[in-house]
């Protein structure tokens, strides 16, 4: 774990199981392990606490001996307890610095912002890196805000000295614009998750991200 650049120049996986085709989350979890996906967030919104705690159980046990960092969202207690890489908070959680006081120095602590308010408070309160998002519209998340587009995006790339990841209605078919503006990390959800065959959307999309890198 390194909390100084904690974010791959790759695809950062979040996990969604009612948008995975009836598998359960640790099947999606190997499979993004077999495709070298090296950062992986759990998302589970509604279900109950146990259910969450025996699946980060498994997976956090599947991410360690793989190498892959683990990060559990919302859930500072739940991160904790089966000693996750890091934890990923929003605007309307704990502050970042009462997270930080409750999970120490070694834990990676992760916010999603909206605008450049939010990224430089996010910069000045410690976070290990920002969400910035959702770039497009996005249903998979409940009470999300409005898109904040591709100019936020850039001001982030530009101006934001922490890594970054870009989330919210990234898929295969506008990744290209998402790449242009600068990002290196790149969040899905659905796109992955809904994918008959995973490894071969992650490599798709892949191809890609590589594609522009090499043209720039």
């Amino acid at each position: 774990m390194n909390r100084k650049n904690p974010l791959p120049t790759d695809l950062y996986c979040i996990t969604a199981e009612d948008y995975s085709l009836g598998r359960s989350n640790v099947e999606i979890v190997k499979q993004w392990i077999a495709a070298g996906i090296k950062v992986i967030q759990y998302r589970e919104k509604d279900k109950d606490m146990k259910k969450k705690y025996e699946e980060c159980k498994i997976i956090r046990e599947l991410t360690k001996e793989a190498g892959v960092m683990f990060i559990v969202n919302d859930d500072i207690d739940l991160a904790m307890m089966v000693q996750a890489d890091g934890v990923h908070i929003g605007q309307d959680d704990f502050p970042l610095e009462a997270v930080r006081q409750l999970v120490g120095d070694q834990m990676i602590i992760g916010i999603s912002t909206h605008s450049p308010e939010q990224a430089q408070g996010a910069v000045k309160s410690g976070a290990d890196y920002i969400g910035v998002g959702p770039i497009f519209k996005t249903s998979t998340k409940k009470n999300v805000c409005d898109p904040v587009g591709l100019e936020y995006l850039k001001y982030v790339v530009d101006n934001i000295s922490i890594p970054s990841v870009a989330i919210g209605g990234i898929k295969e078919s506008n990744v290209i614009e998402v790449v242009h503006c600068g990002a290196k990390c790149i969040a899905m959800v659905t796109e992955i998750t809904q994918a008959q065959d995973i490894g071969k959307k992650i490599n798709g999309i892949r191809k890609i991200i590589k594609g522009m890198e090499e043209k720039k």
